[in-house]
């Protein structure tokens, strides 16, 4: 069955940086988009970076939200199965669970999350 796994979130001063990783298992890994959402407390879950399969020679997409913009970058390594989102500049409003998905047409998978925690 399809498994994300969450790592690497913690506690960071304003301006620091964390890397997040999402070591993914139980499907074929390259051919899925994979995207990372976050939920701040009393808010929305809301999507934050998104990178498509790693098929086909133009190599994968990116796309951010408009708020992480600059600061935060998404990659995969198919090789290992795993999927990180740079995080750079953080922000208090970038405290949050920051949450692992992929998706088919039918279903959404997610991981357990991992919080992130930025003080000024």
């Amino acid at each position: 069955q399809v498994q994300l796994v969450e790592s690497g979130g913690g506690s960071v001063q304003s301006g620091g940086s964390l890397r997040l990783s999402c070591a993914a298992s139980g499907f074929p890994f390259s051919y899925y988009a994979m995207r990372w959402f976050r939920q701040a407390p009393g808010k929305e879950r809301e999507l934050v970076a998104a990178i498509g399969s790693a098929i086909g020679s133009a190599g994968p997409s990116t796309t951010y939200a408009d708020s992480v913009k600059g600061r935060f970058t998404i990659s995969r390594d198919n090789a290992k199965n795993t999927v990180s989102l740079q995080m750079n500049s953080l922000k208090s409003d970038d405290t949050a669970v920051y949450y692992c998905n992929t998706f088919t047409l039918r279903d959404n998978y997610w991981g357990q999350g991992t919080q992130v925690t930025v003080s000024s």
